[in-house]
């Protein structure tokens, strides 16, 4: 069934931005910590079977000098520098195997997957980045609440960091075109995509599908379904902490990151999607300060539109960057 606002409302629906004070002084803040740490990419190419592609084994540092670990995928054939789609992973993923990302190389263009600190459990995506950064105070197992008592020590501090320095990353290699990078993902890829928009200034594009951490206070009201689900059960027992953990959570919103974003962006999202609400996508779509256009899936979930939504995004950044 439909689970948010009617589509009539939802083409409309722009809440006020969740943004506390000091909202830029404090991503500025973290990001010239992070760069005080040598980004230090490096690209190790390793046999991967893939006869038609250059596959690099690559790390670079992310918050706080991390090693970050991820993949970056070339056209064997390619006689000059490429396009490259910095790719995000959903909750739970991690970097996986390269077979996973065959998708922009096939295109012909390179792709940077970034793995996810910490995450990567699922069977279905492993990962290969620890998270050396512990929380402080209780927590929700995974990783919405984990620091969430303060911006400083939020997970999502750290992830948000690492995403802007894997575009970074990214662009020290020389088969890549520094000028032509296009940020993508779904769900907490979406999320991701949509803060490196935000943060970064010079990007070429932005694929955010079903994006999650997208108008939060909201979503934990209208939905059980992890991740938000793991908020409601922490706030369940943090009773009088509610204000608190949402005055964190305000300095991670997708929606603030939209209104600052402004490289051309295609976005998803789908009526019957029970983990990240549509009212959410559609609010960050609806704020989002660049060039922009919407796929709606009236009969689809969280999977969004799935290979048919990839289908668009190829076409849409075919006529983005050539």
């Amino acid at each position: 069934m439909f689970l948010d606002l009617p589509l009539e409302q939802l083409r409309g629906y722009r809440p006020p931005l969740p943004e506390p004070a000091g909202f830029d002084a404090f991503w500025d803040r973290t990001l010239t910590e992070a760069r005080k740490y040598e980004l230090d990419a490096v690209f190790s190419e390793s046999d991967a079977g893939l006869a038609r592609l250059r596959t690099y084994d690559a790390e670079f540092s992310g918050f706080g000098g991390h090693r970050i670990r991820g993949w970056l995928l070339v056209p064997r054939e390619a006689a000059a520098p490429l396009p490259c789609v910095v790719q995000f992973i959903g909750y739970n993923g991690g970097r996986s195997l390269p077979y996973s990302w065959l998708l922009w190389p096939s295109a012909g263009y390179a792709v940077f997957v970034m793995d996810s600190r910490g995450q990567g459990w699922s069977p279905h995506g492993p990962g290969a980045t620890p998270d050396p950064v512990g929380g402080t105070g209780p927590e929700v197992p995974g990783m919405l609440t984990r620091g969430v008592l303060s911006p400083d020590d939020y997970y999502y501090r750290r992830l948000y960091t690492d995403a802007v320095r894997a575009v970074e990353a990214a662009r020290a290699h020389p088969a890549v075109d520094a000028a032509r990078i296009v940020v993508s993902g779904a769900s907490q890829g979406g999320g991701l995509a949509l803060a490196a928009a935000g943060l970064v200034p010079d990007l070429a594009g932005a694929l955010v599908d079903v994006p999650f951490m997208t108008h939060i206070r909201r979503a934990v009201e209208i939905t059980d379904m992890d991740p938000y689900g793991e908020l409601a059960r922490y706030l369940a027992g943090q009773r009088d902490l509610a204000e608190h953990v949402f005055a964190t959570l305000d300095h991670f919103d997708g929606l603030n990151f939209a209104a600052r974003a402004s490289a051309p962006a295609l976005f998803s999202t789908a009526l019957r999607d029970e983990v990240t609400p549509t009212s959410g996508g559609f609010a960050a779509y609806n704020h989002y300060g660049g060039e922009k256009e919407l796929r709606v899936w009236s009969f689809n979930g969280h999977e969004g539109g799935g290979v048919h939504q990839q289908a668009e995004q190829v076409r849409y950044v075919r006529r983005l960057l050539g």
